[in-house]
């Protein structure tokens, strides 16, 4: 890795904007992959992304905005790949494996590739040839909003190569961002997609009126849950109770910006989905992840009560009252 390697964000969403914001305290120069010639002239003239994270304050003369991915990526040494997951196939359809050939990705994606079942991680390294040395993950407890009002937040930076990691999380790292490095890269990939489904689970419990005594045992299950599952995806030591894990999870199922949590209160009032989508506006990646999950699962057959019991309500229009009432007896 060069020594001032230049990064590049492919993505213009409330998160990527995150990032971006935060990435500007530490760098000269960002590329940044967005969507539209509009977008790019409203960041310019303004200082803020006009749909997503509008709050963020952004400063345009260190910002490299290009609506071409082939460019971005030319440009940069080191990509954060930042769209929702059920986008990144289409995203990098027409990006040869050359074009990234010696190049550092890191995904701050909370999902999985669902047409192929797979993170993001194993997803690049099975179609572009990427070696597991140069891919990473950034994860953590920290919504998008909270960044844009500078409120004290954690992220994790995991990568093989630690080095890289490092250099990342200090990019990263500001007054109001503190970040530690970890290389459990496919473990940390699979728990951001997990925590997702357990939101939305939540919040379904909200919106059928279980009250916080049934949601703390819920979330108590979900971390057991996550953790024998990782456990039998990729068996090395880690640390659930950390932010990476127990943390991002707390925040996603709780929190009032969590969009999974919404998501699923909207379900537990009786919204289908495609209407819960339509008035979110917003991406629930849970809603995909949890396919895959299962998908997954074919494999390893681990006991998933609560990834099941949301697989069912979404998938196979269970009734949500009725499978929390079946769930209820499976939590301890």
């Amino acid at each position: 890795m060069e020594d001032n390697p230049s990064i590049g964000v492919i993505g213009s969403g409330s998160w990527a904007t995150a990032l971006v914001k935060m990435l500007q305290n530490n760098l000269d120069e960002i590329h940044w992959l967005v969507r539209s010639e509009e977008q790019k002239e409203h960041i310019q003239k303004y200082g803020h992304n006009p749909r997503y994270l509008p709050s963020a304050d952004l400063e345009p003369d260190k910002l490299r905005m290009d609506t071409d991915i082939h460019r971005v990526i030319a440009t940069s040494d080191i990509l954060i790949m930042v769209v929702p997951s059920t986008y990144i196939y289409s995203v990098f359809r027409e990006v040869d494996k050359q074009e990234l050939e010696g190049k550092i990705i890191f995904s701050s994606v909370k999902g999985m590739v669902s047409e192929f079942d797979m993170v993001p991680a194993k997803f690049f390294h099975k179609r572009f040839d990427i070696p597991y040395k140069d891919l990473g993950i950034i994860c953590g407890p920290c919504h998008a909003e909270e960044v844009a009002m500078e409120r004290l937040s954690y992220l994790t930076v995991a990568c093989k190569k630690k080095k890289k990691a490092e250099y990342l999380a200090e990019m990263l790292a500001c007054r109001y961002i503190k970040t530690h490095v970890s290389d459990d890269v496919i473990g940390s990939e699979i728990a951001t997609a997990m925590k997702n489904v357990f939101a939305i689970a939540s919040g379904v419990a909200h919106g059928l009126g279980y009250g916080d005594n049934f949601q703390a045992v819920l979330v108590s299950n979900a971390i057991r849950e996550m953790e024998e599952f990782l456990d039998e995806v990729k068996s090395i030591h880690r640390d659930v109770k950390s932010s990476a894990y127990l943390g991002d999870l707390l925040v996603t199922a709780y929190s009032n910006f969590s969009r999974n949590r919404n998501f699923g209160h909207m379900i537990g009032k009786g919204y289908n989905v495609r209407t819960a989508m339509m008035e979110m506006n917003m991406v629930a990646e849970g809603y995909y992840a949890v396919k895959s999950l299962i998908a997954m699962n074919e494999k390893y057959e681990c006991e998933i009560p609560i990834t099941k019991a949301v697989y069912r309500i979404l998938y196979e229009k269970n009734a949500p009252k009725l499978e929390f009432y079946l769930l209820a007896d499976k939590l301890t």
